[in-house]
């Protein structure tokens, strides 16, 4: 049975790319998204990328299995949104569990016949959990600083419904992502742990952070310590940034990250930062030899593209991650 402890001391792993970024080439109409099954469902339904596991599993399958191909050894399940939180947009709180349990099988499937076809190289599904769309720290209203759109609790039972759903549908991690708001994803480790010891199964948890901007800041206003010190507490198989900058921004953040843990370090960036019209424009070969300085510094462990990276990106990356070895953690008193 492979075992992504053992690789990580091997080598550098490589994860996907964007979901988003990719379906969009599909060009799904709201038939498309709504399938047989939700022919005359209620609710507009275009933009809900996690149905596509149920109405356009293929697809799905397709993009995952194009990221193996591209080199990558971790692939994401497409599950960002896969809360009844975030999926109460679209009146789909009850389909939260199936699409979590499919969108899981459908990426174990693809990454077996991967390892099967080449059993050197070993591949991995990483369950993916996004921040939801509320937050706990802050308030939604300007005028009332003390009002909360969500509660810990809450946050804790929608993610642990999640959580064993993708744990049913066989990830081989949890990856607790993109996170703007600490308080979230403390709410989603505490499901975590809670989940592990109800079942008596021990599953590797990353765990990756958001910088928002140049402040050096999540959004709820923590810096990279203090980051680092509030989810520290669990024992975690890495710790890490994506999203909103690209891998050339997000360079100082990621060196005082890998300074400061005894954790395994990860890091997804964009493709650069967005143009005026919200797309990204770094070429594979730009993200390349910005992620080449990551590597000469001997900053991660894990390495992939979020926003605006394709296969072209990734393959790029693991041409590289090749010629380098893995950054040494070191035991921290």
């Amino acid at each position: 049975m492979p075992n992504i402890y053992t690789e990580l001391r091997k080598r550098i792993l490589v994860l996907d790319g964007a979901m988003g970024t990719m379906l969009q080439a599909y060009n799904f109409t709201e038939e498309d998204f709504r399938g047989e099954r939700f022919k005359n469902y209620p609710t507009p339904l275009k933009g809900n990328n996690d149905l596509l596991s149920i109405t356009q599993p293929k697809a799905i399958a397709e993009v995952h299995a194009k990221y193996f191909e591209a080199g990558a050894d971790i692939i994401e399940t497409n599950t960002f949104s896969g809360t009844t939180i975030a999926m109460a947009d679209y009146n789909m709180q009850d389909l939260v569990y199936e699409l979590n349990f499919e969108s899981a099988k459908i990426a174990k499937e693809v990454a077996d016949s991967f390892t099967s076809a080449n059993p050197s190289k070993p591949r991995f599904v990483a369950g993916s959990i996004g921040p939801t769309n509320k937050t706990a720290s802050l308030s939604p209203d300007v005028n009332r600083p003390e009002y909360r759109a969500i509660t810990f609790n809450e946050l804790r039972e929608a993610y642990k419904q999640q959580v064993e759903a993708l744990i049913d549908g066989g990830v081989d991690v949890l990856l607790v992502e993109t996170i703007f708001d600490t308080l979230n994803a403390k709410a989603a480790l505490f499901a975590i742990e809670e989940v592990k010891e109800e079942r008596r199964v021990d599953i590797p948890i990353m765990v990756s952070g958001t910088i928002t901007d140049a402040s050096g800041r999540t959004l709820s206003g923590q810096t990279v310590e203090a980051f680092l010190t509030s989810i520290s507490h669990v024992p975690l198989l890495s710790v890490g940034f994506n999203c909103a900058l690209g891998a050339e921004q997000l360079k100082p953040y990621l060196q005082r990250l890998s300074n400061e843990t005894a954790f395994y370090t990860s890091a997804h960036p964009n493709a650069g930062l967005p143009n005026a019209f919200g797309e990204y424009d770094q070429t594979p070969e730009q993200m390349q030899k910005f992620i080449e300085d990551y590597l000469k510094d001997g900053l991660v462990n894990v390495i992939g593209g979020c926003c605006g990276t394709r296969p072209a990106h990734i393959r790029a990356i693991a041409d590289i991650v090749k010629d380098y070895q893995p950054r040494l953690v070191q035991e921290f008193a």
